[in-house]
């Protein structure tokens, strides 16, 4: 079976479960996407380690697991989403230490949280894509269109963002957003130092 890489499209607060996060995958070399519904703490840590420039004071869970591997020279050559069950994706973490190459498995919203902190491409087979690929759509109700796109539109917005209400910082000196960063940071609510930043690159 053929294999084809993934990239991150986005994160967005799903609709439909409670404390779900919706991760969207990208086909890198086309237009279909991968919708895989995670927990709100592996949603933030993605978040995290997308953003780059938010950093935690201390090391989540992922972190630690970077930090203890790197210690101990043991590298994420890639990870791969191999099955797909009863609408549950199950990958493995292509590991090597001294030339060896284990395979372990993992659930897949912390294999793609390891990956970004590992810079490892990011897999699935091609039948898990035509099964589970969708195209989604800016206006779902258009006529023609498959109930799989209208399902995941229910469920992710099309800027794939969160519909949270948010505070507004338009009112706020760039002096009073660089202080409420370090202050979301500390707290470790890294949603709003996200959107904090984001407000402070606008104005920058």
């Amino acid at each position: 079976m053929s294999l084809v890489r993934l990239n991150i499209k986005g994160i967005s607060y799903s609709q439909t479960q409670n404390g779900a996060y919706a991760l969207i995958l990208n086909e890198l070399d086309g237009d279909r996407k991968l919708p895989i519904v995670i927990g709100a703490f592996e949603a933030q840590s993605i978040a995290i380690a997308l953003e780059k420039e938010i950093r935690p004071p201390r090391p989540l869970t992922h972190d630690l697991f970077k930090n203890f591997s790197d210690r101990f020279d043991i590298v994420v050559k890639q990870v791969i989403i191999h099955k797909l069950v009863d609408g549950v994706f199950y990958s493995s973490l292509i590991c090597e230490r001294d030339k060896i190459e284990e395979i372990i498995d993992a659930r897949t919203s912390d294999a793609i949280a390891l990956a970004l902190r590992f810079d490892a491409p990011i897999f699935t087979y091609k039948n898990i894509l035509d099964k589970a690929g969708i195209y989604l759509k800016v206006n779902p109700k258009e006529e023609g269109e498959n109930e799989d796109s209208i399902l995941v539109d229910d469920i992710i917005s099309t800027e794939l963002e969160s519909d949270a209400p948010r505070e507004n910082l338009k009112g706020k000196t760039l002096e009073e957003l660089h202080s409420l960063l370090d202050e979301a940071v500390s707290n470790e609510d890294y949603e709003k130092a996200a959107h904090i930043r984001d407000e402070i690159s606008k104005r920058e």
